[in-house]
């Protein structure tokens, strides 16, 4: 039974409910299974293991700043090494998903699915229980599978520090 958290986030000006634990730097990042289009499982650290991983977790790539979100990591995503992989994770269906990336140009950056199990948003303390879907959150895996970066963002409209986060990255490489 995940935690269950009612005074850490509001939507609007009501606390909502978290399910789920927060992770910290230094901890082992937890696995964790998603889909793709054609609802084929992944696990996106293991695909990706002795790479240095970002996770953006997003509520939904049909809204404006998920939106402006994963075309910025998109566009950093082409600057990087081939050694940092970026996945974006929502809880949208993994056919809208693909519809969305293809009208975005959307080629860099690996979206997957958090909507079947919401395990992605249970073991990293994302998932907010009245809407089921993603509270936004940056995380960055070290090629060890360690937790190097972790950033909770306290409101659903902002947006992550696009430059602390590709710095992050690139420092988790050396």
């Amino acid at each position: 039974m995940p935690t269950v958290r009612t005074d850490v986030f509001k939507l609007g000006d009501k606390f909502a409910t978290l399910l789920g634990d927060d992770v910290r730097v230094g901890e082992s990042a937890p696995e964790f299974t998603s889909v793709v289009p054609g609802w084929a499982s992944v696990n996106p650290l293991e695909e990706s293991k002795g790479k240095v991983i970002i996770l953006s977790a997003v509520p939904s790539l049909d809204t404006e700043v998920c939106d402006r979100e994963t075309r910025r990591f998109n566009e950093e995503a082409a600057k990087l090494s081939d050694d940092i992989v970026i996945y974006t994770i929502s809880t949208d269906f993994p056919m809208a998903q693909k519809r969305w990336c293809g009208a975005a140009g959307v080629e860099k950056v690996k979206v997957v699915s958090d909507v079947v199990e919401t395990e992605f948003g249970l073991k990293y303390g994302l998932l907010i229980k009245e809407r089921r879907y993603l509270r936004r959150a940056v995380f960055i895996v070290g090629r060890d599978g360690k937790l190097t970066y972790v950033n909770y963002l306290p409101k659903l409209a902002d947006e992550p520090d696009y430059d602390e986060v590709i710095n992050a990255a690139n420092e988790a490489l050396k």
